[in-house]
Parts: structure tokens; C-alpha cells; sequence
């Protein structure tokens, strides 16, 4: 494990609640109601792919500059919340501490957009990454593996030395299809297991020695035989 890349929202930081709220006011201004259902299907999705679930749900004309207001609003609804602060989940700080401790290069690598990850930043410490890769700077964002394989191009590691930590199943895919191995702690929604991917319930479980283990574990193929 030469590297760590890390998901933002609902892994580092407990943001998913805040986006519970912004989406279900946009709802409101669109004269809908948001379920859970609709909600559990949006976390961990790019703007536009979130987007597009929202107006195929209520069934909006899919005007492309109406739905690029309607992204605008959302980002800067939810931006106005994340400059409250944004409260860590658990055992994430510590990790990030630990890992900073040994030197481990990180990175952040999240489907949110440059502007609000800045103010996200501004709450987590921008000092732990060496990189940050946002959901409007590669050709398409997770579940598509861009953002990890971008990560690890920058951080100048091949994917299979990088740990991925993720919470959704579309980050998890992204991370696996990039052909890292993947620590997953669900958060919002149950992520299904696979080949390169190992669960735990908490990051508060774990120290960078397990992190390690389990990084060598999904490589050797251990993982997928235990």
C-alpha cells in the first residue's frame, strides 16, 4: 500500500446528511417529494448523473439548461450548509491523522464539483492531500474508474498500490474498476461485496497497520478466498 485515496462525502466527512437536505429542498422548488428510495439511488452519483435521476423522477422535461440552473441551485444550497462546518465520521480524523503521521501520500478523489470541495476543505484540511481530483475535472465520474485512475497518475502509483475508502456502490465500482483494492464502509446505503473489495463497520475499527493487511490481502487474492 504505497497510497490512500479517499472518498469525501458520507467516508472523510458526514456531508451525506447535509445533501439529505438540500436535495429535498430542491424537490420542494421542483414541486416534488423526495423518497427514500429516489435519495438511496443518488448517493455517491456525479452532479449531472444526480441531476437526471431528479428530473426522471418527477418527471421534468430534461431541458439541459434548466437541469444545469437546477444543478447550480443544489451546489450552492449545499455550499451554504457545508460553510457551518461539516462533522467528521467516525475514526476518519484519527486515520487521516495516523496515515499523515507515516507519511503515506493521500488523496481526495470525490464526484463533487471543484467549488464546493474547496469549501469542504476548508473544514477537513487540505494539508492531508498531496492531491484532490473533483467530479468536474475528469472526462466522467465515478461509477466510471477516471477519478482513481487520475488519483494514481498524479500521485505517480499504479492503482493496484493504492487503498481506496469508500461508503456507496458507486464509488466502490469506480475504486475496483480503476483496479484498486477497496476498504468499504457503508454509511447511507448497503454496499454489495466483490473480488477487491473488504468491509468493515467503522474506520474507529481499524489502524494503518490493518489498513496494510487488508490492502495486501485483496492484492495476494486472500480476500476473495476467506
Amino acid at each position: 500500500m504505497r497510497a490512500v485515496l479517499w472518498d469525501m462525502d458520507g467516508t472523510l466527512v458526514d456531508s451525506e446528511k447535509l445533501w439529505d437536505i438540500s436535495l429535498q429542498a430542491l424537490y420542494r422548488r421542483l414541486g416534488g417529494v423526495l423518497t427514500p428510495e429516489v435519495r438511496a439511488s443518488t448517493v455517491g452519483g456525479s452532479s449531472e448523473t444526480v441531476i437526471g435521476i431528479v428530473y426522471a423522477d418527477l418527471g421534468l422535461d430534461p431541458d439541459p439548461a434548466a437541469m444545469a440552473e437546477s444543478a447550480k441551485w443544489l451546489h450552492d444550497y449545499t455550499g451554504e450548509l457545508f460553510a457551518d462546518g461539516l462533522p467528521w465520521c467516525p475514526g476518519a480524523r484519527e486515520m487521516l491523522d495516523a496515515l499523515a503521521a507515516e507519511q503515506t501520500p493521500m488523496a481526495l478523489v470525490t464526484n463533487t464539483l471543484r467549488e464546493l470541495t474547496e469549501r469542504a476543505l476548508d473544514s477537513i484540511g487540505r494539508e492531508y492531500f498531496s492531491v484532490t481530483v473533483c467530479g468536474d475535472e475528469v472526462p466522467t465520474g465515478k461509477p466510471a474508474p477516471d477519478p482513481y485512475l487520475r488519483a494514481a497518475q498524479l500521485l505517480g502509483e499504479e492503482p493496484t498500490a493504492c487503498l481506496a475508502v469508500e461508503d456507496s456502490v458507486t464509488g466502490a465500482a469506480a475504486a475496483e474498476a480503476a483496479g484498486c483494492a477497496v476498504l468499504v464502509v457503508p454509511n447511507e446505503v448497503p454496499v454489495p461485496g466483490g473480488p477487491r473489495r473488504w468491509q468493515v463497520d467503522s474506520l474507529t475499527d481499524v489502524g494503518v497497520a490493518d489498513l496494510r493487511r487488508i490492502h495486501d490481502a485483496i492484492t495476494s487474492g486472500a480476500a476473495e478466498r476467506a
